[in-house]
């Protein structure tokens, strides 16, 4: 399939901005750092910073490939993507365990991580 024929709301995707999964990515940066921010002062420079970059590198994955000019490209870098968003989720996890986060505050955002998951994959195979 070709990009110009991927669709938001009817219209012509000119732009990774008007890609979804684009979008959906940028929402999980915005909670990432929201939750974060309750972690311990001491993880600033370890969990904090590697969670916060795992979910900056989901949408900066998609737009990056999204302007390259091959679909093989696109895909590679949709695959990187899809590689930060389980590095995203399995820290979550970790601060689930070490109680920084509960179980309850983490949901929304592993929700929408698994979402991004099942979108990134679905454009994947559309490519």
């Amino acid at each position: 399939m070709k990009r110009e024929e991927i669709q938001v709301k009817k219209a012509p995707i000119k732009n990774f901005r008007d890609l979804q999964i684009w979008r959906l990515g940028n929402q999980i940066v915005l909670d990432v750092y929201k939750v974060t921010r309750a972690f311990p002062k001491e993880e600033l420079y370890g969990l904090i910073s590697q969670t916060r970059r795992a979910a900056v590198s989901i949408p900066a994955n998609i737009a990056e490939g999204f302007n390259r000019f091959h679909n093989k490209e696109y895909k590679q870098f949709l695959f990187i993507a899809l590689g930060s968003c389980a590095e995203a989720e399995t820290l979550i996890s970790l601060a689930v365990c070490l109680n920084y986060l509960s179980k309850k505050e983490s949901a929304g955002v592993e929700e929408l991580i698994d979402h991004e998951q099942r979108m990134i994959r679905n454009l994947i195979k559309k490519l």
